[in-house]
């Protein structure tokens, strides 16, 4: 009996409607949302989203709560087990990564370190 894929990434309730928004009010069409990691800051990484025009062949799709999610090859190993959300509080609302693989973040909050997952063989 072969094993589950783990699941690379999932998005709450409050991040598909507001996803959900902005993509029915996006200037052109839109295939999904790549998300992704990048260098940068003091910790080290810093996550990042935009606009897909086209699904590339690299990338993994994740589909969740009627959200296409386009994941970069090269952050899917630092993305596993996260949740994307959108939180709104006093001050801001923004979407905000739940990651169980992040180890700290800076204070300022722009960017986190991120371990890989390690698979079983």
């Amino acid at each position: 009996m072969a094993l589950a894929k783990p699941k690379i990434l999932s998005v709450s309730d409050a991040a598909a409607a507001r996803l959900k928004d902005i993509i029915i009010n996006a200037d052109k069409d839109i295939a999904g949302i790549r998300v992704g990691v990048k260098n940068s800051g003091c910790v080290g990484m810093a996550y990042t989203m935009e606009y897909a025009e086209s699904i590339e062949p690299t990338d993994e799709v994740v589909e969740d709560k009627g959200i296409k999610l386009l994941i970069d090859p090269k952050a899917v190993m630092f993305m596993f087990g996260t949740e994307l959300d959108f939180e709104t509080t006093k001050f801001a609302s923004q979407f905000t990564f739940h990651n169980p693989n992040q180890t700290s973040a800076c204070g300022c909050g722009e960017s986190v370190a991120i371990e890989p997952v390690k698979l079983p063989a």
